[in-house]
């Protein structure tokens, strides 16, 4: 780690993982940006929520605006920093949302702004902060995929599809960065306990009258009523928070820090099993054994 005061940004910061990671660097020495959409958001997790506790703890924290959906937005707030601090040293791209519903469900545009979001997200702020990175010969830049960047359930495809093309990115241009001494970190949480679950947007159904019932529907219940579960059990985002600190306080970081029980379980069952049994296994834990 180079000498001196480290300057973080994390995107998607005004709760669940992005606002306790914010916190979590800025209490260990980073100066850290907490960016977010919409800082006159209110209510838990907003910007006077994260600002209040900086204030009293006397945290070097500051929040931003940052919409990752927008070239502008992104290219003013990391010039900004830039700017300010003359380095950029750890990036954490955690914004994004979930999408749910059966592919043919899903309508293209629904599809387009989850990709501009997950994935185009993170692509516009590394492509501004690599060549900062580049000229000091440093930097961490750690991408929030999920567990759902190595496996895949149904009714999330999209949000999947997302999710691998970024690891399928992060894969590759590590080999390109290293060389420069920017490294590149994956962090893969299992369930975690967030306004990431309320913020789920569902599939409309662009062919089909509202009045219509889904030929998905008894699929979608139970794959509802598994997830339901599966967010009571959740940890909470702090444990991810940790997991990103200890990626970026090393000199010498993994490439994959899968985070939760759940995670680690499911990641290790796929590469130890045949697709056929590993397609098995979820079937099972689904209940979808006799779905056609």
């Amino acid at each position: 780690m180079p000498q001196g005061e480290q300057i973080a940004i994390i995107t998607g910061s005004s709760s669940g993982i992005g606002y306790e990671t914010s916190l979590m660097l800025a209490r260990n020495g980073f100066h850290t940006y907490a960016t977010m959409r919409n800082i006159e958001a209110r209510g838990e997790g907003g910007s006077n929520q994260i600002t209040d506790i900086a204030k009293n703890e006397n945290l070097p924290l500051e929040v931003i605006q940052l919409d990752v959906n927008s070239d502008k937005s992104v290219t003013e707030a990391i010039n900004r920093i830039a700017n300010e601090k003359d380095r950029i040293d750890v990036v954490v791209n955690n914004a994004g949302y979930d999408l749910t519903g059966a592919i043919e469900e899903i309508s293209l545009d629904q599809m387009r702004a989850q990709f501009e979001t997950n994935f185009f997200g993170a692509v516009k702020v590394m492509k501004e902060v690599i060549p900062i990175m580049r000229n000091q010969k440093n930097g961490k830049i750690v991408n929030i995929t999920s567990m759902g960047g190595r496996i895949a359930i149904p009714f999330h495809s999209i949000y999947h599809g997302t999710k691998f093309a970024l690891e399928g990115l992060s894969e590759s241009i590590q080999y390109e960065l290293e060389p420069f001494g920017i490294k590149i970190i994956l962090i893969e949480p299992g369930a975690v306990g967030s306004n990431f679950w309320k913020n789920m947007k569902t599939a409309t159904k662009p062919t089909e009258s509202e009045s219509t019932d889904s030929p998905y529907s008894q699929m979608k219940t139970k794959i509802s009523e598994s997830l339901n579960q599966a967010v009571q059990n959740a940890m909470h985002p702090s444990e991810v928070a940790k997991a990103i600190l200890e990626a970026i306080t090393s000199d010498n970081p993994d490439f994959r820090y899968p985070v939760g029980k759940d995670a680690n379980m499911t990641i290790e069952a796929r590469k130890n099993m045949s697709d056929a049994g590993f397609q098995d296994l979820l079937r099972k834990q689904f209940n979808l054994q006799n779905d056609s």
